[in-house]
């Protein structure tokens, strides 16, 4: 019956938690989309304000852009989360084991946290790269192709490497035309040319996130790889953050139960004794410690955000392939 008991109490617990994660991540999601969309776009001689971001993805998308990638952020963050907190209790399970109160000292916080945040960055990282150019593509405009196949014919190889691309020759061919009178080793200019596709539509340049933003199209592009690209600085910004935040709250938290002590009598002889804090003033310090561990991670959070908002076409042995193997041989 206790058994029972447990796993019933276990259940509640854990639906309470995923319910709390996506109600908290949906209040605060247009919020992360904005500051998302200001780390992309901003540079050292353009600063975007909010108010014009805001008027960009109502104009483009409509109220619902403000809320695009909201499920694979919901989904990673819950995922992210739990590890965080489970990898911390465990570690800090061990500082505790044979004290005779459950203290654990700031400094071990911290190194507990710094080892969360990893496994939390490790876990998360797919779900925010497919969040991160959603909300890109909320705020871009996509135009249509003005490629027309005949009736029947089938689309190109290139177009299912390169999502709405098509190939024009005439584009092709002026890029030959303008590359071949000067002087270079290679006078297979032509074939040069074919191992980067994108040159065959006409723009010249790698394509838009905005085109390679469903997991099938980053995976067939860029490879598994991609689903963790940036994870150096990602590891960083969630060690930092995990780190911080653990060691701020458990120095907050020991300061609270100090406080609520003084005048007690008889003399708490543990923090169990003290008694349950205010849960006002436990979720102000837990807003703090917040605040101040993203304040430290920011940085690490603009490099990550930016290195996942490029499209790097997966190589083997220098040619762009497809999932089928080399593309141009």
């Amino acid at each position: 019956m206790d058994d029972l008991s447990k796993s019933q109490m276990f259940v509640i617990h854990g639906v309470a938690a995923v319910g709390s994660v996506a109600f908290a991540s949906a209040l605060t999601y247009p919020l992360d989309t904005m500051k998302v969309l200001t780390q992309v776009a901003s540079s050292s001689g353009k600063q975007l304000n909010a108010a014009e971001l805001l008027l960009r993805i109502l104009t483009l998308s409509g109220n619902s852009g403000l809320f695009s990638g909201y499920g694979s952020l919901a989904l990673g963050r819950t995922l992210g989360l739990g590890a965080r907190f489970g990898v911390y209790e465990i570690i800090t399970a061990f500082y505790k084991d044979g004290l005779e109160d459950n203290y654990v000292s700031a400094s071990d916080a911290l190194l507990a946290g710094m080892a969360a945040g990893a496994v939390e960055a490790l876990i998360s990282s797919p779900f925010e790269l497919i969040k991160l150019r959603e909300q890109v593509s909320s705020a871009s405009y996509i135009p249509n192709s003005t490629f027309a196949l005949d009736k029947g014919a089938q689309p190109p190889l290139i177009s299912r490497l390169l999502s709405g691309c098509y190939p024009d020759k005439r584009s092709l061919n002026q890029y030959v035309g303008l590359i071949s009178t000067l002087s270079t080793k290679n006078t297979n200019v032509t074939s040069a040319l074919l191992e980067y596709p994108w040159m065959m539509t006409g723009s010249g340049k790698p394509p838009s996130v905005c085109n390679v933003r469903r997991p099938s199209d980053i995976i067939s592009l860029e490879g598994w790889g991609a689903l963790w690209r940036g994870l150096r600085s990602g590891i960083a910004r969630d060690s930092v953050f995990g780190g911080v935040f653990f060691s701020s709250w458990q120095f907050l938290h020991q300061a609270m139960l100090d406080w609520k002590a003084v005048g007690m009598d008889p003399p708490p002889r543990s923090d169990e004794e003290v008694g349950p804090l205010s849960p006002l003033f436990v979720s102000i310090a837990a807003g703090l410690s917040a605040s101040v561990a993203a304040a430290a991670s920011h940085a690490f959070d603009t490099t990550r955000t930016r290195s996942q908002c490029t499209v790097l076409p997966k190589t083997c042995k220098g040619k762009l392939v497809t999932t089928t193997g080399c593309l141009f041989k």
